[in-house]
């Protein structure tokens, strides 16, 4: 088992990655908590609910809610049906939200804690491999119809609980989706991570010692610049590499018909072209496509609008009076926000979408 602290401002928490610990969650909690409330979706339930549930204090209270699963549940209503349903358990200030699922779930439910009598304690509980990301740094939110994480607020979690076993139970598209996030943090971070991420063959989500490396190498990279600039005024925008393209293609192509990862692994290999022509910087890119094929990362897509996809990326996080700023590589390990004109970016987009209609 690994552990890894991060230091936040409010409070510093642990994030443990390890198998089998779902079944000793008490253990790893930093107190005891008497009234428990946990969120998770309906693909989530059957496997692993019990599990986590049985493991805390057996006089706990504990309320159960289940959602369907999908980003599409990130949105205002099943936002305040949670509140409510919340209010009817009679939660106070002392409650505990556990949030038991992938990325949807840890920011949905994160954000529901943070505003629930102005912020209870909560606990991130992964299940997929692309909530490695999302459940460390605080970053909590739901969706708006104009795009992606527009409202949400920063809440540090008081603890993560990795428990690799339910990975085992991801579809493939799902352990792309998270493998994304790690390459994008091998490429902000260590060229050395990057080169065993890009020289395997094939993605395997049954190892779980090699999960619980990469999982706990990514987070120390992104640990790190959490620690750095928590509230995203500057180094952790880093980690956006990718995601000013793939948020914007996410919600165009409509929510669920790419992954995240899947979205943000399009996003940069847009990035890293756009960095290469920018830069002359070697950021072996035909070794990233190439690993992108063989993990059978979406190549080719649909009939997107250039000019509705620049729209989108203008109204990116990182934009400002629509001037677009995207993260690029100097070189690997040396990613920095650029500001990419009107112009620039159109044509980019157009030449983009172009070759990846003809993949």
């Amino acid at each position: 088992m690994e552990q890894i602290t991060v230091k936040a401002s409010q409070s510093s928490y642990k994030v443990s990655v390890g198998a089998g610990i779902r079944h000793k969650l008490s253990e790893f909690l930093p107190k005891s908590y008497q009234n428990v409330f946990v969120v998770t979706d309906t693909s989530i339930a059957p496997h692993y609910l019990d599990d986590y549930v049985s493991s805390l204090l057996p006089d706990a209270k504990i309320t159960k809610k289940i959602i369907k699963p999908g980003e599409a549940a990130k949105n205002k209503d099943v936002y305040f049906d949670i509140l409510d349903s919340m209010f009817e358990a009679e939660l106070d200030r002392k409650a505990l939200v556990l949030a038991l699922g992938g990325g949807v779930i840890g920011d949905l439910a994160g954000f529901v804690a943070s505003t629930y009598m102005r912020g209870i304690d909560f606990v991130q509980l992964p299940t997929t491999i692309l909530a490695h990301d999302s459940s460390v740094g605080g970053k909590v939110a739901i969706n708006h119809e104009t795009g992606k994480n527009l409202i949400g607020s920063f809440y540090p979690p008081v603890a993560v609980v990795y428990d690799v076993d339910t990975i085992t139970t991801l579809p493939e598209k799902e352990v792309r989706s998270g493998y994304a996030e790690l390459i994008k943090e091998a490429y902000i971070g260590n060229a050395g991570f990057l080169s065993q991420l890009l020289d395997r063959e094939k993605l395997d989500k049954e190892n779980e010692e090699q999960l619980v490396q990469d999982l706990s190498f990514g987070i120390r990279v992104k640990t790190k610049i959490v620690e750095a600039d928590e509230k995203e005024n500057d180094l952790r925008k880093f980690l956006n590499l990718g995601h000013t393209l793939g948020h914007a293609i996410e919600a165009e192509a409509g929510y669920g018909t790419f992954t995240h990862g899947e979205a943000v692994a399009i996003g940069m290999l847009f990035a890293l072209e756009l960095s290469e022509k920018r830069f002359g910087a070697d950021l072996r890119l035909d070794e990233f496509r190439s690993w992108m094929e063989r993990n059978n990362y979406p190549l080719q897509l649909p009939d997107l609008s250039a000019d509705r996809l620049v729209k989108r990326m203008q109204m990116d996080k990182k934009s400002e009076n629509k001037e677009v700023h995207m993260v690029l590589l100097r070189k690997i390990g040396d990613p920095v926000t650029e500001k990419v004109d009107h112009d620039t970016l159109y044509n980019a987009v157009t030449s983009f979408l172009e070759r990846m209609r003809r993949a």
